[in-house]
């Protein structure tokens, strides 16, 4: 349940809410010789401005791939390629981009919230079968669920803790 906590917190990094980020390009592969390859891999990712990111590729042949692949992907930002590095300018969000930021946030949150109930509901599967085969007492089985259910509790908390901190970070650019 902490890894999904902790995938939803990588998650989050990627949606751009203002400031420019490397994270933003975590996600973002490029063909590099038949593989797919992140930037950061094969490129220095440096943010000289609050709002622009500069993308310095090692192979200055791969600036082409790099520049298909920032426009293929979702992050809504046409890269500025001078045959030297790549420049992402960040601008401002307007207020149906923060409305849309904030619906993936919530997308990001439930799925977050799925999974840890799917933890939730395999434990306690797992839970079952050892009282079937004996190795739980019927009282035991009892305060596992509970137990486990109080940790479910608790994660959906920090779920939607960290779901109402990233729309605030969303609403307040």
């Amino acid at each position: 349940m902490s890894k999904t906590l902790s995938g939803l917190v990588n998650n989050f990094a990627t949606i751009r809410a203002g400031r420019a980020t490397p994270a933003v390009l975590d996600r973002i592969n490029v063909d590099y010789y038949g593989v797919p390859t992140q930037i950061q891999a094969m490129a220095a990712v440096s943010s000289p401005e609050p709002r622009v990111l500069l993308i310095q590729p090692w192979d200055k042949s791969t600036l082409k791939e790099i520049e298909k692949a920032i426009l293929a992907s979702d992050l809504g930002i046409t890269p500025m390629n001078d045959g030297n590095v790549i420049r992402l300018n960040f601008p401002q969000p307007t207020e149906d981009r923060r409305k849309e930021l904030c619906k993936s946030v919530k997308k990001y949150g439930e799925e977050a919230k799925v999974s840890v109930r799917n933890i939730r509901r395999d434990t306690m599967e797992k839970f079952k079968t050892m009282k079937k085969n004996g190795e739980l007492t019927e009282d035991d089985l009892k305060d596992a669920e509970k137990k486990l259910q109080k940790l479910t509790d608790k994660y959906v908390e920090e779920v939607d803790k960290a779901i109402a901190e990233k729309e605030k970070e969303i609403m307040s650019i």
